[in-house]
């Protein structure tokens, strides 16, 4: 019973929100880490799908606590940031219970997040472990093709870029991006002085997962 009243919320919150726009949000969440990283990056992602996808995204993203029912309003939750990530029992459970219900995740390591996410993404799934997905997996090749995995956008430590996935039930319900840090390359160009070949990489890679979310 828990489960279907879940699934209806989440389904009501989908129908709310598609009469002004659906909406994106960005996961706030405790442990000092900074989740509020990347400024610019949502409303330029966004500008780029409703423009080049012909969505109707609502341009100005959202901020949802991980642990609040409103995160079931939004059918794509994006998670970023440097450092710490801290998740309670009740916040795990919220999270998986959107994700169980139709809801995505998108997180994108900023540099710094990979030892702390992961171990918080245990607490929400302890049956489950990141997988690296292949290069044909359906959200390399959406609007646009990537037949070698996610772009390398920043440099860090000089490691090969990787898109992993959470797959419950033959179902992606979070994607994550690592050591490629698309949401650097949403930024507006003067925050990191990115060619335009490479910011137009990173959107792209993000229209992706947007309408991989969105349809899939």
């Amino acid at each position: 019973m828990k489960k279907i009243i879940v699934t209806l919320f989440f389904l009501t919150g989908i129908i709310m929100t598609s009469s002004f726009g659906q909406q994106i949000a960005l996961v706030k969440y405790r442990g000092g880490g900074d989740w509020y990283a990347n400024p610019t990056s949502l409303p330029n992602l966004i500008a780029f799908c409703n423009k080049n996808l012909n969505m109707s995204l609502n341009p100005i993203p959202a901020t949802v606590e991980v642990g609040s029912s409103d995160i079931f309003r939004y059918p794509l939750l994006h998670l970023t940031g440097h450092g710490n990530v801290v998740f309670s029992e009740e916040e795990a459970a919220n999270l998986r219970a959107y994700l169980l219900a139709g809801g995505f995740l998108h997180i994108d390591d900023n540099y710094g997040l990979d030892k702390f996410i992961r171990s918080q993404m245990k607490l929400v799934f302890p049956e489950l472990d990141f997988v690296e997905l292949p290069y044909n997996h359906p959200i390399y090749h959406q609007q646009y093709k990537f037949p070698a995995g996610p772009p390398k956008i920043h440099e860090h430590d000089m490691k090969h870029p990787q898109g992993f996935g959470l797959i419950w039930e033959g179902r992606l319900v979070c994607f994550y991006t690592y050591e490629t840090d698309l949401g650097d390359g949403w930024e507006d160009p003067k925050v990191h002085k990115d060619s335009e070949q490479i910011r137009l990489k990173a959107l792209q890679m993000g229209a992706n997962i947007v309408k991989f979310a969105f349809t899939e």
